[in-house]
């Protein structure tokens, strides 16, 4: 399995200060997929769309994560630009990692973050801190195997493999 990571912000961008949450992503994901591609570009719905499209038609990536611009800020635009590349909605997926955070913090109800499928990629929108990331990737992490499986064509019915 192949995976990309986009973290989207306006200081990381321009080297105001250092991603920490892109490299938390592929520390946590890298016994079970690929590092194929690793960005940052800033809170513009443009670039974001282009990166999403070129890891998911170009590079063929199982999954992409993006991280960072999912709140309420005026340039927190991540959900937008997912949406607008995406075939289909997961909204199963933001569910989850919503119902677990919010064991943890309120604040969690105020993530916009959505996931969804674009050919066989899965994208998915983590929120921008480390800790929150670690936390929502926990959730999203045991189903990644089956999720790459079933876009991939390679399941019938409930997950059985193909004969």
């Amino acid at each position: 399995m192949r995976f990309a990571v986009l973290t989207v912000s306006d200081r990381c961008a321009a080297g105001i200060t250092e991603d920490k949450s892109g490299p938390v992503l592929c520390e946590m994901i890298k016994d079970l997929a690929e590092l194929t591609l690793y960005e940052v570009v800033p809170d513009e719905r443009e670039k974001i769309e282009e990166a999403l499209i070129r890891f998911a038609d170009a590079e063929k990536c199982d999954f992409v994560f993006t991280t960072g611009g999912t709140g309420f800020a005026p340039r927190d635009v991540t959900p937008e630009a997912t949406k607008n590349v995406i075939e289909k909605e997961v909204p199963g997926i933001p569910e989850a990692i919503r119902a677990e955070s919010l064991k943890i913090t309120p604040r969690a109800m105020l993530s916009r973050a959505v996931a969804g499928i674009r050919g066989k990629t899965l994208i998915v929108n983590l929120p921008g801190s480390p800790k929150a990331v670690r936390e929502s990737l926990a959730v999203v992490l045991p189903i990644l195997p089956h999720a790459a499986e079933t876009l991939s064509g390679k399941t019938l019915d409930c997950g059985r493999p193909k004969p």
